[in-house]
């Protein structure tokens, strides 16, 4: 066994209901994009559930942990730190920790994609803070 391997015993000792969260309840504002803290709900993640219209996008932002983007439908514009790069359906990305990024739909149609942070809770620090 690798010194880094963790092996674990299954176990069905397990909760007798998993716990659904509706997408309502995670909904932000009167908007389709949703919120979800994995605090709240005993998970290690958390994640944005995106659904932009054409133009829309989040301003530049950072985190103190890796955020991973998963393109679902549609075409975002990411900048990361000095980078700009295309990402399309089906397409992963993940910027570092503490590098200035933003996303922004490029495309004609609504873009869906899932931005999954490395924390069980949202932290981000806005370039247009005073």
């Amino acid at each position: 066994m690798n010194a880094a391997e963790i092996t674990l015993a299954p176990t069905m000792d397990g909760p007798a209901t998993a716990d659904i969260v509706p997408a309502a309840s995670l909904l932000i504002g009167t908007g389709r994009t949703r919120r979800f803290v994995g605090r709240e709900h005993g998970a290690g993640i958390s994640y944005f559930f995106v659904d932009n219209d054409p133009g829309q996008g989040p301003g530049l932002h950072w985190h103190p942990y890796t955020e991973t983007w998963v393109v679902l439908e549609g075409t975002a514009e990411i900048t990361m730190g000095d980078r700009r790069l295309v990402a399309q359906a089906d397409d992963t990305a993940t910027v570092p920790a503490g590098v200035w990024h933003r996303f922004e739909n490029i495309g004609e149609g609504r873009l869906r994609m899932l931005c999954i942070h490395a924390s069980d809770v949202i932290i981000q620090t806005w370039a247009d803070e005073d």
